[in-house]
C-alpha cells in the first residue's frame, strides 16, 4: 500500500454546503490549509465556494491591525489566501448585529461595523462571541468539487459551539476525531512527512 492509499478518502460522500467544514488531509503541506478547518460560509456548484481557516492564529490583535477601533484583546486570524488586507468577522451575536447573514443556527457572517464597534465598547460582543480573519479561502464553480475527488478535504459539520470554543491548536485533531476510527491514523502523520 502507497503513502497515498493510506491517506485515502473513502467513506465521506457528503456533499459541501453553506456552514460546513472542510478538514484538510494530513499531507496537505501548505501554510495556508496544512492541518486547517475551513468553514464554508458559502458555496454554490455554479458560481463557487467562500470560506475561512477557522484554526490559524495571529499574534496580533484586532486593535493593532485596524485604526480607529475600540480595544479588543482577541487574535486575528488568517482567513485565508484571498484578500489578505482585508478583514472578515464571524460571529455569535445574530439580531443584535443587524445586516449580519446567517451560516449555521447560532452563527452569523458580518454585520454592520459601526454597531460592533458600539458592542464591544459597552462588552456585549467580545472574543468569546467575535472572531476576526484576515483574508479568506475561495474556490472557483467546480475547483472545490475537484478537490474533494483528489482527497484533499474531508466534509464534515460544525456547531457554534465548536467554532468559537475549540483550541485552534487542537481544532484539526477533534474534528478528525469526529470522523471515526477510518481517520484515526492521520493523526499519527507527522507534520513535516521529511521528519518521519
Amino acid at each position: 500500500m502507497n503513502i497515498e492509499d493510506l491517506f485515502k478518502i473513502h467513506s465521506n460522500t457528503l456533499e459541501p454546503k453553506q456552514g460546513d467544514i472542510l478538514i484538510s488531509e494530513p499531507l496537505m503541506n501548505d501554510f495556508y490549509f496544512g492541518r486547517s478547518v475551513v468553514l464554508l460560509v458559502d458555496h454554490n456548484d455554479a458560481e463557487g465556494t467562500f470560506g475561512i481557516v477557522l484554526n490559524n492564529p495571529t499574534n496580533a490583535m484586532v486593535s493593532q491591525v485596524v485604526e480607529e477601533f475600540p480595544d479588543f484583546d482577541a487574535p486575528v486570524f488568517i482567513g485565508g489566501p484571498v484578500a489578505e488586507d482585508q478583514l472578515f468577522f464571524i460571529h455569535t451575536l445574530g439580531d443584535l448585529l443587524p445586516d449580519a447573514c446567517k451560516i449555521i443556527d447560532g452563527l452569523y457572517w458580518g454585520g454592520d461595523a459601526d454597531t460592533l464597534k458600539t458592542l464591544i465598547s459597552t462588552g456585549i460582543a467580545n472574543p468569546e462571541n467575535v472572531r476576526f480573519f484576515l483574508g479568506y479561502s475561495g474556490w472557483d464553480s467546480g475547483q472545490l468539487v475537484s478537490e474533494l475527488t483528489h482527497n484533499s478535504w474531508l466534509v464534515h459539520h460544525i456547531t457554534a459551539d465548536r467554532a468559537f470554543n475549540t483550541a485552534p491548536e487542537r481544532m484539526w485533531q477533534e474534528c478528525v476525531d469526529d470522523m471515526g476510527n477510518d481517520y484515526a491514523s492521520w493523526k499519527r502523520f507527522p507534520h513535516n512527512a521529511e521528519d518521519n
